[in-house]
């Protein structure tokens, strides 16, 4: 059937599996998984295991697995996180789909997960096609408005060719930058995770394969969340969160 959604927002059931009262099971089970990760447990079976343990439902064995990662993955993306205040004059490359979609779906009140490393990632999932929804516009205008106070040289967008419809955001890309003055260039590209890890430019994106692999990175979502939709369904499964227990029943 074609995807007919005008938003990309909560589940019906989100607000049952991610209310509050149930954050402090979940901020356990990622502890557990970040446990068995650190002990070379592969992500599927350490996740079933956390997951049954539980009796965590699919949507939320999806956000701990999203938010968990070991501690070496942790320590290397924080050593190659950069901060915006170095990026004067320079190319900043997105993961287009990535980060867009995770602002679309903030506005929307989709799920935003705070994850381990300190990524904000959402809990949309693409299957080889996009469709432009009523916060596509806002979003890319938080972003643009962002970026634009940082003097950047270029903002590279990096847009999944295989995907449908990609031409058609890179004519929306392009024209809003053309609107605002925004120094936007958009590429179609086949595989824009070997670009992202190969480039010396910073590169904006929440995924972890390429953040254990990239020169440096920008945490742009998490940043545009924090500033421009406070308003956002954030769950907060971080080692930072003020309501973690620091307790793991597998230690």
């Amino acid at each position: 059937m074609p995807d007919r959604r005008s938003h990309r927002g909560a589940h019906p059931d989100d607000a049952r599996l991610f209310a509050p009262d149930v954050w402090p099971k979940l901020q356990i089970a990622v502890q557990d998984l970040c446990w068995l990760l650190d002990r070379g447990y592969s992500r599927p079976s350490a996740l079933k295991l956390v997951g049954d343990r539980y009796a965590l439902e699919k949507r939320q064995r999806t956000a701990i697995s999203r938010c968990a990662c070991s501690k070496d993955a942790l320590e290397r993306r924080r050593h190659h996180r950069a901060e915006p205040s170095l990026l004067k004059q320079t190319s900043l490359w997105l993961d287009g789909y990535n980060v867009l979609t995770t602002i679309e779906a903030a506005l929307a009140g989709g799920v935003i997960l705070a994850a381990r490393d300190g990524c904000y990632r959402d809990m949309a999932s693409m299957h080889g096609s996009y469709r432009k929804v009523e916060e596509t516009l806002p979003a890319l205008r938080i972003l643009g408005e962002l970026t634009a106070g940082w003097n950047l040289g270029e903002l590279h967008w990096l847009l999944d060719r295989p995907v449908s419809n990609s031409g058609r955001l890179k004519g929306i890309l392009l024209k809003i930058a053309a609107e605002y003055g925004w120094n936007w260039k958009v590429e179609l590209v086949r595989n824009p995770d070997t670009l992202l890890i190969d480039t010396e430019n910073a590169v904006v994106t929440a995924d972890s394969a390429i953040l254990d692999r990239c020169q440096s990175w920008i945490n742009l979502a998490r940043l545009a969340i924090t500033e421009q939709v406070p308003q956002a369904f954030l769950v907060d499964l971080s080692e930072e969160s003020p309501n973690a227990t620091g307790y793991s029943v597998l230690r």
